[in-house]
């Protein structure tokens, strides 16, 4: 009999439909499967399994009744703790964060959405200290593992929830992306995830580090991301550059309907490919290979493709300087004795970002908005543009950067992933292979600011042709 908790969000709603197994199971088994694999990935903070079975059950009241109250009602959810989850602290991975003596009753809008959809709460997941690097340790919860393999990192900064939805502890959730939060552990996991183009999935409290962070659905498939994109994404006033509700249904719009299919999806679309941003980054060759396999997949499913690199110069250093600055704005309130509790990476930028005068960060600015008109006149050309997520796979724990790097920050490594946040684009990972020790690769679609139905719809198609299908977490394999 299949585990309840290796079946996506879209499969235990048929489920529930047909009564063949209700929400309290579902919740059961995901439960089980947190039980039995967080203590070697430590993907949570904190699981609430009464909370979650009361859900649980009143869903199942629902369903008998006939009278969802939802789009995901009584599916298993969790949370990113950067993300406010009403009824417990949001420690943000600090210890520079009480959780005692505050009321902790708001919910983040994208919660507030799922719970109004019946979700069911099952836990907060792990963080690096408030987002901050593309890995997931803090000093407050520790080192969080890489299913595949847990002497490797499962990336970051939404590493917690990238490793939930790898093993099964619950098909959907939601992370932060600011720079390839959702993205970078959805490559070195072998999962699904989004970054939206920004103000589509509303966010409150604002982020410090502005409209670089996104919050984005992180899943087993572009199905389900499409799914959960229909609920998060309506109207809140709290959030006052929120873009409201998209037009159309996302997973309406997948393009899978009666007579479509993969091919159909894709035909006609004009996709750039750039295998290494024009010479500029060293990509693993096994990488390579694996997203250059991606790209012929979409070819022979009837999209044009053209090996063509966009107008992007090295645009780290005004990224740091964004980056850095809402770092510092963070922890600006902090005494010396609490800054002294900082991971001490964070601390360092901290610093850094402080010294930066209005002037810099705005000449910061005028590179970010060169970037987003240069990628506007690349899109007027072609629909997608598709490069590797990541130029390699998963490297050890507790580690920032990879040993023998020549950088010293997390962004030398995800050379593909933060400018996208710059220009605010639809961006996803999608699983494309293994490489030689079994780790996940990742292959990136980017498209134009509001184009992301495309991007899910492109997705959805190499899913549907096969080019996604991965290989089970060992801790799994015998399961």
């Amino acid at each position: 009999m299949t585990d309840l908790a290796d079946l996506t969000a879209t499969e235990l709603l048929t489920g529930y439909a047909a009564r063949a197994f209700s929400p309290v199971d579902a919740t059961r088994a995901v439960l089980d499967r947190i039980e039995r694999t967080d203590p070697t990935v430590n993907a949570f903070v904190r699981v609430d399994a009464e909370d979650a079975l009361a859900r649980a059950t009143e869903s199942q009241e629902r369903w008998r009744r006939g009278e969802p109250a939802g789009l995901v009602d009584g599916v298993p959810v969790s949370v990113k703790d950067i993300l406010l989850l009403r009824g417990g602290p949001t420690l943000r991975g600090s210890k520079t964060v009480k959780a005692e003596g505050q009321p902790w009753d708001e919910d983040a809008p994208a919660v507030a959405r799922l719970r109004e959809h019946g979700a069911v709460f099952v836990g907060k997941t792990t963080t690096p200290e408030f987002g901050w690097k593309g890995v997931t340790d803090s000093p407050r919860h520790g080192v969080t593992t890489n299913p595949y393999d847990p002497q490797r990192t499962a990336g970051g900064s939404s590493g917690g929830s990238s490793a939930a939805v790898a093993l099964g502890a619950g098909p959907l959730s939601l992370g932060t992306d600011g720079g390839g939060s959702v993205r970078i552990p959805a490559s070195f996991c072998g999962i699904f995830a989004l970054k939206p183009t920004y103000g589509r999935v509303p966010i409150y409290p604002a982020s410090a580090f502005g409209t670089l962070a996104h919050v984005g659905p992180m899943t087993r498939d572009a199905r389900d991301a499409a799914l959960l994109m229909d609920v998060i994404t309506g109207q809140d006033w709290r959030d006052w550059s929120q873009l409201g509700q998209a037009p159309g249904g996302f997973l309406d719009g997948l393009g899978d309907g009666a007579g479509d299919g993969p091919g159909r999806a894709l035909a006609g679309l004009h996709i750039a490919y750039s295998p290494t941003f024009g010479g500029q980054v060293a990509v693993d060759p096994q990488v390579a290979a694996a997203v250059r396999h991606a790209v012929e997949r979409l070819a022979e499913l009837g999209a044009y493709v053209e090996e063509v690199d966009p107008d992007i110069a090295e645009p780290v250093d005004a990224f740091h300087t964004l980056w850095f600055s809402g770092a510092a704005r963070v922890v600006q309130h902090l005494g010396k004795e609490q800054r002294e509790l900082l991971d001490p990476g964070l601390r360092e930028i901290c610093d850094q970002g402080a010294q930066y005068s209005a002037l810099d960060y705005l000449a910061a600015v005028d590179v970010r908005m060169a970037l987003g008109q240069a990628m506007g006149r690349f899109h007027s050309r072609y629909d997608l543009l598709v490069t590797p997520t990541l130029p390699i796979t998963a490297f050890e724990a507790g580690a920032e950067v990879p040993k023998g790097s020549a950088h010293r920050r997390w962004t030398g490594w995800t050379p593909f992933t933060y400018p996208f946040n710059l220009t605010q684009q639809p961006a996803a990972s999608v699983p494309c292979g293994m490489d030689g020790d079994g780790l996940p690769i990742g292959v990136q679609l980017v498209a134009a600011r509001h184009a992301d139905g495309l991007v899910l719809r492109a997705a959805h198609a190499l899913y549907e042709a096969g080019v996604a299908d991965g290989v089970r977490p060992p801790a799994l394999a015998q399961h």
